[in-house]
């Protein structure tokens, strides 16, 4: 008999989530004196999430201790959230699959995911807190932390060097005057469009701001918080260096494609986006150097958006036992900091970050997560970033002149109508 069909969840999100697949075998096997001999259990893990050499490695070292073997089934990121959302409604449900950190929470509430609470305590007393905070929906652990990522600075080394910019700024304040000497110098120093409003959830972040509030049983936009308006300003403030349209995003054009023409000193972005202008431009590949993006003090970098994935068990699963032996071994810390070697990723526990080191991305990266954060981690966000975002609009508004208080009120009702959308 199939369960309930879960509603459909529409969720945008730096990274995105995926699903584990569903056992093919029509009776379950318990562990007894064999432990799990015989059975297999089915992973969906996304595209260059898992590593070949991680995978091979980790099969065998799962089989050797309970017996079972399993079964890696690699998603593409096109139509994730329906194929997952499908999955876990049938008769048997994906064991353990990957999901986007931003949409645990939706899927939570749909009552597809496991409690994984005794694997908290068994396991994950020194995961991040910052980390593991996507991962809890209502003080319940329905997923774990795996691996993260968020935006540095990108630089033109020669541009910097140009300026007569010694390194890489370890402050805000630093930043800035490193901005204005390029300015002097005649070059763009900084390409930040309008609506790059990920660095902006970063912003405020580090403001320690959250962009809705509870009024009563519902969510409303918090765009009118102070800290908020900070945020805005000091955004606004870094765009006043920029030549990039007020009303367009870091993908038109794409940010990195203008910084490869050499002209511009840095951006901030994602680390694969330095891939997209080398494949533009090769002869910059030499150029390129990273920082982490600086904050008021040099002990404390900006606040970041944490784009990243979690690991899940399907509520449905009828091998849960076998898929939390899984999850054991997969976040142990010789193989969280394996795929954080091999991929450049953020760990889920900061004493593994010494796996990064030689990855000049990872090492820009690292410093800033324990002082990042996510998007509002509530089912209701997901309407939001649906075009035409209202934060987007926020931004341009601000930036064309309007206060943050007359910006926030511009864009309220339509913040609010799609935070009252049902799920």
């Amino acid at each position: 008999m199939k369960r309930k069909l879960i509603a459909a969840i529409g969720v945008a999100g730096m990274m995105v989530g995926i699903a584990a697949c569903g056992s093919d075998d029509s009776s379950e096997k318990k562990a007894g004196a064999d432990g799990f001999k015989g059975q297999t259990l089915t992973v969906w893990a996304m595209d260059g999430s898992t590593p070949d050499q991680w995978q091979k490695d980790l099969s065998a070292e799962f089989e050797k201790k309970t017996g079972a073997k399993v079964k890696f089934e690699v998603q593409q990121w096109n139509g994730i959230q329906q194929k997952l959302t499908t999955a876990l409604s049938e008769e048997n449900p994906p064991d353990v699959f990957e999901i986007g950190n931003t949409q645990t929470a939706a899927y939570a509430k749909t009552g597809g995911l496991a409690d994984l609470a005794d694997l908290k305590k068994e396991i994950g007393a020194d995961w991040s807190e910052i980390l593991n905070k996507a991962s809890v929906v209502d003080d319940k652990q329905y997923a774990a932390p795996w691996y993260f990522a968020n935006r540095v600075v990108i630089y033109n080394k020669a541009v910097f060097k140009e300026a007569g910019i010694a390194g890489p700024p370890k402050t805000r304040d630093e930043f800035f005057a490193a901005l204005d000497k390029i300015k002097a110098k005649g070059k763009e120093p900084i390409y930040l469009p309008g609506q790059n409003w990920y660095f902006f959830d970063g912003l405020t972040i580090g403001k320690g701001a959250e962009l809705v509030k509870k009024d009563g049983d519902k969510w409303v936009s918090n765009l009118d918080d102070p800290k908020i308006a900070e945020a805005a300003e000091l955004y606004k403030k870094y765009q006043s260096y920029s030549k990039a349209p007020k009303d367009k995003d870091e993908a038109t054009p794409q940010q990195a494609d203008v910084f490869a023409k050499g002209n511009v000193g840095a951006f901030i972005g994602m680390g694969w986006e330095a891939g997209t202008a080398i494949k533009a431009n090769p002869a910059i590949e030499k150029e390129i150097g990273y920082f982490t993006i600086p904050g008021e003090t040099a002990d404390k970098p900006e606040g970041v958006f944490l784009g990243g994935s979690n690991l899940a068990v399907a509520e449905g699963s009828k091998k849960q036992d076998l898929a939390k032996e899984f999850l054991k071994l997969a976040l142990s810390d010789k193989y969280e900091g394996q795929l954080a070697k091999l991929n450049g990723v953020i760990p889920n526990k900061e004493s593994l970050n010494s796996n990064l080191k030689g990855n000049a991305v990872a090492e820009a990266a690292a410093p800033s997560a324990k002082f990042g954060g996510t998007t509002p981690l509530i089912p209701e966000w997901a309407a939001v970033e649906n075009a035409p975002n209202p934060i987007k609009t926020y931004l341009t508004a601000v930036l064309n002149g309007k206060s943050p208080a007359d910006a926030a009120k511009q864009v309220e009702a339509e913040f609010n109508k799609r935070l009252a959308q049902k799920q």
